[in-house]
């Protein structure tokens, strides 16, 4: 990046945060605060080890720095300018997940544009918001867009503050479908039997309601029911897909299927052997689909540092913006965190080279050379490294 390039974004971000003050998280003087300058040096330089204190007011903090990344700490400390962490004197942390779109499995690097990536990150999002809110029951949760590449998930309820490394991984192990199968998933019962001897027959049943079982059995019925709309030959051929499943299991899952349906649908797996080795073979898939891949490194370190919501991304130019709850689906994450600061007028840029950029609802190809932009798209181009300001 050009010093003229690096010139024009610090005092733009001294404009945007002169605007506007974001708002600090709970009990800030309590944690460690970091941030990332515009140096011309190559790499990254981080400062860190700061509290609050040493920062002053948060907003003249802003428009005096004018830094290019604004973090805070998930962890709350006695010292947090300590200079080391042994010093600071851990209190406890929040309980911090991050999605990034360039870690998803469903994401293809090169071929889904940037809002697709930011699609899929959402959907990701969700499948993260229902485990968190239905199977742990958190009730003090923010959610955050990272202004880059996913979103943010800060987790604040008095039960998980404490929590160490290893109880913060089997979360994580949990969310991401780790070390699932589907014997610790189902609930088995003896059945059957006489009057003072009690059979050994067993009745195995998944949940429908709650959990990783109910989100298998929902996967089940609806391979069930897509299954029983095949005539038998494509059923059977589709059942043979499975490893370890010839023409003899295959006949015998597809008519235990047809014949006990609604027991199925009550969640009983047990109606047939081969039904339930049927189970075991699509229990990947359900993992596959509704797990949330998150950045474990991030949630299992209780002095990470997180980005603060209201601040500037330094490689967009786009606010890091708390989403309320009852909004997620609906934020769109390329249009609600362009700064007003950034709106209103042109710039020039130069590109090396042809670049095509979706922002604002909009899509813009530009050539290579120099260019009149407005200026939100301008910001965006010169931070992620696609352009150099250009002369006005």
């Amino acid at each position: 990046m050009e010093e003229r390039t690096r010139a024009y974004l610090r005092g733009r971000f001294r404009d945007h945060y002169r605007r506007t003050e974001p708002t600090p998280p709970p009990d800030a003087d309590a944690r460690e605060w970091g941030y990332i300058p515009w140096t011309s040096s190559p790499g990254t330089t981080m400062v860190r080890h700061k509290s609050i204190l040493d920062l002053g007011d948060l907003g003249d903090f802003l428009a005096r720095e004018r830094p290019r990344h604004v973090y805070f700490s998930a962890g709350r400390y006695d010292d947090p300018d300590a200079g080391n962490m042994e010093e600071k004197g851990w209190q406890g942390s929040d309980l911090v997940f991050d999605l990034d779109a360039d870690h998803l499995p469903s994401v293809e690097l090169g071929e889904d544009s940037y809002a697709e990536m930011l699609e899929k990150c959402k959907d990701a999002l969700l499948r993260l918001l229902d485990f968190l809110e239905d199977d742990f029951d958190f009730q003090e949760l923010d959610v955050v867009f990272s202004g880059g590449r996913g979103y943010h998930v800060h987790v604040r309820d008095d039960g998980i503050q404490d929590l160490e490394r290893d109880a913060r991984r089997e979360i994580v192990d949990y969310v991401r479908g780790i070390g699932l199968d589907l014997d610790g998933l189902i609930a088995t019962e003896a059945v059957g039997g006489t009057a003072g001897r009690t059979s050994p027959a067993q009745k195995r049943t998944l949940r429908t309601e709650g959990g990783w079982s109910a989100r298998a059995h929902h996967h089940l019925l609806g391979f069930v029911d897509d299954l029983l709309e095949l005539d038998d030959e494509a059923a059977i051929a589709r059942l043979r897909e499975f490893d370890g499943i010839g023409e003899g299991k295959a006949e015998a899952a597809l008519r235990a299927a047809r014949t006990n349906y609604e027991s199925i649908e009550a969640g009983n797996i047990d109606v047939h052997p081969a039904f339930y080795g049927l189970a075991e073979r699509l229990l990947p898939d359900v993992v596959a689909a509704d797990n949330a891949p998150i950045d474990e490194p991030v949630t299992t370190d209780t002095n990470r540092l997180i980005r603060l919501p209201g601040s500037l991304h330094g490689g967009s130019g786009l606010r890091v913006v708390p989403i309320a709850r009852d909004h997620v689906e609906a934020f769109e994450p390329l249009t609600e965190t362009i700064p007003e600061t950034f709106r209103g007028q042109e710039i020039t840029v130069e590109l090396d080279e042809e670049t095509t950029v979706e922002l604002d609802g909009d899509s813009f190809t530009l050539p290579a050379g120099t260019r009149e932009v407005r200026e939100y798209l301008g910001v965006f181009l010169m931070t992620r490294g696609h352009a150099e300001k250009g002369e006005e």
